[in-house]
């Protein structure tokens, strides 16, 4: 009895349906309008550039929109055959792990130093995230005029201990190095500010039952904060490696690519090669070939990465 007293007629059942169709067809249509304007903008700047590079990367267009023919896989053997390439790849890869590793390191040492409670946090997050802000033709000029052989700071502060003047951006063995310099610190408040969330988010209590049992200040940090920050450290990591592999702007603004192309990124080649040379497919060719490096590099890394954070 009571369960058919509980059990709503057919008829009503049969008159609600209509209405609950009725009211997600609206919810739908409202969800499809509000994402729209982003669907619409991630097609035309985004999916269609896609695809309209990889078909040019084919083909034998020029800047002028000349000689568009096909051409099948001639420009990715011409790529793979190409010196230019190689070294400019190769300049890119150095770069990478020149500025990835100290990227990390250090960003994760000033977070662990702040996060200690010394005075004045404010400031320290202040003063280390604050480059991060600037535009990279500000830091690019700021970082030239310290560099500078004659006048620069660096070799002033280089002859009070007796260096001789060290031509930073004109010597192929030192311009890399400047360029590393200059990005860990412009970048490195990003990093910092991750790896300070996530000390941050560290139970106490974990703190708290390692001191019951004795541990010291490095036990701890071996033992409780560097496996509670490997998550962050992978994502800092991938993150990392990828913006790195993009480096363009301030190598071009600092050295040029110079001096005798010791610091040519991959993508200055691509824009010389599009841009200056007009050769727009085969430039598309060498920015795919760059483009399924990146995403091997970043499955691999995140493969090794996931094993050993799940161990």
């Amino acid at each position: 009895m009571t369960a058919q007293l509980g059990t709503p007629p057919r008829a009503l059942t049969e008159a609600v349906r209509p209405e609950r169709t009725r009211r997600r067809r609206t919810e739908n249509l409202r969800g499809w309008i509000y994402c729209a304007p982003f669907a619409l903008a991630f097609i035309l700047f985004l999916v269609w550039p896609t695809i309209y590079g990889l078909w040019m990367s084919f083909t034998g267009r020029s800047l002028t929109g000349a000689n568009s023919s096909w051409l099948g896989v001639e420009n990715y053997v011409e790529a793979f055959a190409d010196p230019e390439v190689w070294s400019s790849l190769g300049n890119t890869v150095w770069f990478t792990v020149l500025s990835t590793i100290p990227l990390v390191l250090i960003a994760l040492g000033i977070a662990v130093l702040v996060n200690l409670g010394i005075p004045g946090q404010w400031f320290w997050r202040l003063s280390f995230f604050l480059p991060f802000l600037l535009a990279s033709t500000v830091v690019s000029l700021f970082w030239k005029w310290l560099f500078n052989p004659q006048l620069g700071l660096i070799n002033d502060m280089l002859g009070n201990f007796g260096i001789p003047p060290v031509a930073w951006l004109n010597d192929p063995n030192t311009a890399m190095h400047a360029v590393v310099i200059t990005t860990v610190w412009w970048t490195i408040g990003f990093n910092f500010l991750l790896y300070l969330a996530a000390l941050q988010n560290i139970p106490d209590q974990l703190y708290e039952a390692a001191s019951l049992d004795g541990a010291g200040s490095w036990r701890k940090f071996v033992s409780i904060t560097l496996p509670q920050l490997a998550p962050t450290t992978v994502l800092v990591g991938v993150l990392q490696i990828l913006a790195s592999l993009k480096v363009f702007d301030q190598i071009y603004q600092m050295t040029g690519g110079g001096p005798a192309g010791a610091t040519r990124p991959i993508l200055q080649y691509v824009y010389e090669v599009g841009f200056t040379g007009y050769r727009l497919g085969y430039a598309s060719a060498i920015s795919y070939i760059f483009f399924f490096l990146i995403i091997a590099v970043s499955i691999v890394y995140s493969v090794i990465a996931a094993r050993r954070t799940v161990k």
